[in-house]
């Protein structure tokens, strides 16, 4: 399984930025893809999941409401809409794909390469 991330850049805070995840698993099966993040001398954190078996998806408290998760299946693609962005955004943003819902990284074996999002102030 290989996971693709495209979309990071520089953007300033209060804008709004999509990330993609292309991933080569089938999307006819059911598993969670993920978004983390990893901002620098920090943890990877979770950020949202969705599963491929339904729309249900879960956010970190410090995304709701500013980030929506949505999947295209005819693509095998995974967004990230972020919006009204804030300089605490800043990170590497990676994708993950997973068989059962975790915000624990460990529980993830597939990795994307992961894409810089910067928010200036």
């Amino acid at each position: 399984v290989y996971l693709v991330e495209y979309g990071g850049g520089l953007e300033q805070a209060g804008g709004s930025l999509r990330l993609s995840c292309v991933t080569s698993a089938r999307t006819d099966r059911r598993f969670w893809t993920s978004w983390f993040r990893q901002a620098p001398g920090k943890q990877r954190e979770f950020v949202a999941a969705i599963w491929w078996g339904s729309d249900s998806a879960r956010y970190a408290e410090s995304v709701e409401g500013r980030f929506t998760i949505s999947r295209n299946n005819a693509t095998n693609t995974v967004y990230l809409q972020m919006s009204n962005l804030k300089p605490e955004d800043t990170a590497v943003y990676y994708c993950a794909t997973s068989l059962e819902y975790s915000r624990s990284r460990r529980a993830y074996p597939y990795w994307g390469q992961g894409t810089q999002v910067t928010v200036s102030s």
